[in-house]
């Protein structure tokens, strides 16, 4: 058996799983310390269907802690950005392109040593400790606490970063550390702001990530417990105190893995209506589509693996104000601030209601509502999805189109333009089944020069490191397989340069 939990901003999921079939599931409200959400779903899951927490094989979670810090600009570590890059890139220095707020949230500090590498590895300039060293000299009297070290063309050379970290280590034992290699792409400003955030991020992901596995002992579970990341695989609970920045879109990846078990279609655009906001993304062959742009989060442009997912302000929370709906919402305040609970707040979670299309709360206390402005509104509702999902495609074909999460009885059975919407059963928790079934995967970008004749042998050693990282993370080797495959030549680089992206998932290996 495995347990599923998803946090969102308004609701707390969970579901017990035995292999894809729902044993119990249940929808609690998000509480402001998250942790307590946690343990009141596993004693929902309890209720529904007693188990033995000996039996369960694996936990795992998908959270919005740390994307809602960023947001928030709370609970961020002092960080300095360190970029060996000199002499080249001094005219944009770190965080040259942050809102204001998040570099004086973190104590932003930049600074530019020399190093570096060109995109075959050979060097720009050698690594000078003596400078490295300067910086941690200041870095200590300014009191940070976590650094971000970037390197020119690290992705395809590391050498200088685990340099770097090894001298700013011996000056700063206490301080977190963060490889840029390790988090971002190729991209010099994106992988470094993604860094940073993540260095941020450090000192809080080890405190919550605690959290979640005192919570999950609490229950007297003791298998291992995960983190769902991005491109829905999972992590474990090391990698997520080093890596933070990886869980940000947990949430609609979620959501949009379980849509395609619970649905049966691999292929279709998923609409994720939760109590604050819609997503809608599109799965290809079960995985949803990746955004193949620089993703800003907060305002911080990143180049990490992010899905494609397009966000309306349409939740089941959403305020209803003249028959316009959202963005503004209650978020996890639904139940005490929307009508049908005796409330004073008019919500969408109301109109659907009134509507007939939902049974929530008390239907008397929405009766009184204008049926015209309840029509507008859920008119408003569906012409918006239907936009979305049409933005979201990419050619003509057909693309089936599956509704989940708790929202989901905002939307009608059919979509203008598009076509039916289709509702598969525990469609409401969809997201946290998607958390219990992820997979573990393993991923490489890199640009390679491939020299004439070497190419096949080029692109087979990119897929088998694709494997290794993919078991090295917890896949059972028989089940791992390569799901995505890139291969883009750069015509502006010499040495026949291309970039190569290879990514490989495989089963959870678990005692159970």
């Amino acid at each position: 058996m495995r347990i599923g939990i998803d946090v969102g901003g308004t609701n707390t999921d969970a579901v017990l799983l035995d292999g894809v079939r729902v044993l119990a599931a249940v929808k609690t409200g998000t509480t402001p310390d998250v942790t307590s959400g946690i343990v009141a779903a596993i004693e929902g899951l309890q209720r529904g269907h007693a188990f033995d927490p000996a039996a369960v094989g694996a936990v795992m979670i998908g959270t919005t802690h740390f994307i809602n810090a960023l947001v928030e600009a709370d609970r961020l570590a002092p960080t300095a950005a360190v970029r060996l890059s000199l002499p080249a890139g001094s005219s944009l220095p770190p965080m040259v392109d942050w809102p204001r707020r998040l570099v004086d949230a973190i104590g932003g500090r930049g600074y530019l040593v020399h190093g570096g590498h060109e995109f075959d590895g050979r060097h720009i300039a050698e690594l000078d400790e003596a400078e490295l060293r300067k910086a941690a000299d200041d870095m200590g009297r300014a009191g940070v606490r976590s650094v971000a070290i970037t390197a020119v063309f690290s992705p395809v050379n590391a050498e200088f970063e685990a340099r770097a970290a090894e001298v700013i280590a011996r000056e700063l034992p206490d301080v977190a550390i963060s490889l840029s290699h390790e988090v971002g792409r190729i991209g010099l400003l994106e992988r470094e702001n993604a860094t940073i955030v993540n260095a941020a991020l450090r000192e809080l992901a080890a405190g919550i990530v605690d959290g979640l596995a005192v919570s999950v002992a609490g229950a007297g579970i003791t298998a291992p417990l995960y983190l769902s990341q991005n491109d829905g695989t999972l992590m474990d609970v090391d990698f997520a105190r080093r890596y933070p920045v990886a869980t940000f879109a947990s949430g609609p990846t979620n959501s949009m893995r379980g849509a395609a078990v619970l649905s049966g279609v691999d292929t279709c655009a998923v609409v994720d209506v939760g109590g604050t906001t819609s997503d809608i993304g599109v799965l290809n062959q079960g995985f949803p589509r990746e955004a193949t742009t620089d993703v800003s989060v907060a305002g911080i442009r990143t180049n990490f693996r992010m899905p494609d997912v397009l966000s309306l302000g349409v939740g089941g929370g959403s305020l209803v104000r003249d028959g316009e709906v959202g963005p503004e919402s209650v978020g996890y305040r639904l139940t005490s601030r929307a009508l049908v609970f005796g409330g004073d707040t008019l919500t969408a979670t109301d109109v659907a209601v009134a509507a007939g299309r939902a049974e929530v709360g008390d239907p008397a206390l929405v009766r009184h509502l204008d049926a015209g402005l309840v029509r507008r509104a859920l008119e408003s509702i569906a012409e918006r999805t239907a936009d979305a999902v049409e933005r979201m495609r990419t050619s003509a074909e057909p693309l089936p189109v599956v509704a989940v999460g708790g929202g989901s009885i905002l939307l009608p059975d059919e979509l203008a333009g598009i076509g039916p919407v289709r509702r598969p059963e525990n469609h409401a928790v969809a997201n946290a089944i998607g958390a219990a079934i992820a997979q573990v995967g393993g991923e490489v970008d890199r640009v390679y020069a491939i020299e004439p004749g070497r190419r096949d042998a080029v692109v087979d050693e990119a897929k088998q490191e694709a494997v290794d990282r993919a078991v090295a993370a917890g896949a059972s080797p028989s089940s791992v397989a390569v799901v995505d495959f890139d291969e883009v030549p750069i015509p502006y680089l010499p040495g026949n340069a291309t970039r190569i992206r290879v990514k490989a998932v495989g089963d959870l290996q678990t005692g159970s």
